[in-house]
C-alpha cells in the first residue's frame, strides 16, 4: 500500500510538472505550423508576383518549409524537456541513415538546386527532355512537374534532367519554321515561287529579318519541292506553321498550280 501511494504521488508529481509543458509544447506546435503554412503561402505568392523569381519559388517554399518546421519542432522538444544537444544528434543520425537509403532523392535534389542555379529552363518554358515535352509548370525540391498540350501532368525528377539532354523551345524569343512544298513537273516554277512569296509577306506574324528562304531543295520522283524558311516569335510558331500550309493548299488550287502525290501506273499484258 505504500509503495503504491508512492507511486501515485511520483505520478502525480510528473503530471504536475510536465503536463503544463507538454500542453504548451502542443499548443506551440499547432500554432507554429499555422504560422509557417500562412508564411509560406504569402512568400510564395509574392514570389510568383514576380516573374523573375517566379521559377524560385515552389523550390524556395518547399526548402524554408521544411527548415523552418525542423527549427519549430526542436524548440517543442525542449520546451518538454528533451535535452536539445541529444535530439540534434539523434535527428542528424536519422538523416544519416534516411540520406543513405534515399541516395536517389538526394540526386534529384542536388539537380533541382543545379537547375535553379544554371536556369536551362524556367517556369512557363515549352521543354522537350527525357522523352516527355510539356511547359514546366512548377520546380519542386526533387521533381520538375510539365503540363502536356492535351492538359496532362508529368512529373519528372531533377536528377535525370539535370543530367540529361533538354531542349527548350521557349529559351530564344525568335524560332525558324520550315515547310517543304511540292508542285509538278509541268508547273510554273516562278509562278509558284511568287505565290508563296506573296503569302509570306502577307502574314505579319513572320519577320522581315532574318529575309525568308524560298528555294528548290529537290527534283523528286513526281514533283518540284520547294524548301521555306521563315522566322517568327516563339510563341506564333505553330499557329503560322499550320496557317501556311492550308493557305499555300487554297491559294495553289485558286491558281491552278498541282500539288502532286505519288501515283503508280499498272500495266496489264494478255499473253496468248
Amino acid at each position: 500500500m505504500e509503495i503504491l501511494e508512492q507511486y501515485s504521488s511520483t505520478i502525480y508529481d510528473m503530471v504536475i510538472t510536465y503536463l503544463p509543458k507538454i500542453a504548451l509544447a502542443i499548443v506551440t506546435l499547432i500554432v507554429g505550423l499555422f504560422l509557417i503554412g500562412s508564411v509560406m503561402r504569402a512568400l510564395k505568392k509574392r514570389l510568383s508576383e514576380n516573374e523573375s523569381y517566379a521559377t524560385l519559388s515552389t523550390f524556395l517554399v518547399s526548402i524554408f518549409s521544411v527548415v523552418l518546421k525542423g527549427i519549430l519542432l526542436i524548440s517543442v522538444a525542449s520546451m518538454i524537456g528533451i535535452e536539445t544537444t541529444s535530439f540534434i544528434a539523434i535527428l542528424g543520425a536519422a538523416g544519416l541513415a534516411v540520406g543513405l537509403a534515399l541516395q536517389g532523392s538526394l540526386s534529384n535534389f542536388a539537380g533541382g538546386v543545379l537547375i535553379i542555379l544554371f536556369k536551362p529552363y524556367k517556369v512557363g518554358d515549352f521543354i522537350d527532355a527525357q522523352g516527355h515535352a510539356g511547359t514546366v509548370s512548377e520546380i519542386q525540391i526533387f521533381n520538375t512537374v510539365l503540363k502536356t498540350p492535351n492538359n496532362v501532368t508529368i512529373v519528372v525528377p531533377n536528377g535525370s534532367l539535370s543530367n540529361g539532354s533538354i531542349k527548350n523551345f521557349s529559351a530564344e524569343p525568335k524560332r525558324r519554321v520550315d515547310w517543304t512544298f511540292g508542285i509538278g513537273y509541268n508547273d510554273d516554277i516562278d509562278k509558284a515561287k511568287a505565290t508563296i512569296s506573296d503569302l509570306i509577306s502577307g502574314d505579319d506574324r513572320i519577320h522581315a529579318t532574318p529575309e525568308p528562304f524560298i528555294a528548290i531543295s529537290e527534283l523528286g520522283d513526281s514533283s518540284v519541292n520547294f524548301v521555306v524558311r521563315v522566322w517568327c516569335d516563339s510563341g506564333d510558331y505553330w499557329s503560322v506553321f499550320f496557317d501556311m500550309q492550308e493557305k499555300v493548299k487554297k491559294t495553289f488550287d485558286e491558281k491552278k498550280i498541282s500539288i502532286p502525290f505519288p501515283q503508280r501506273d499498272v500495266h496489264v499484258y494478255n499473253h496468248k
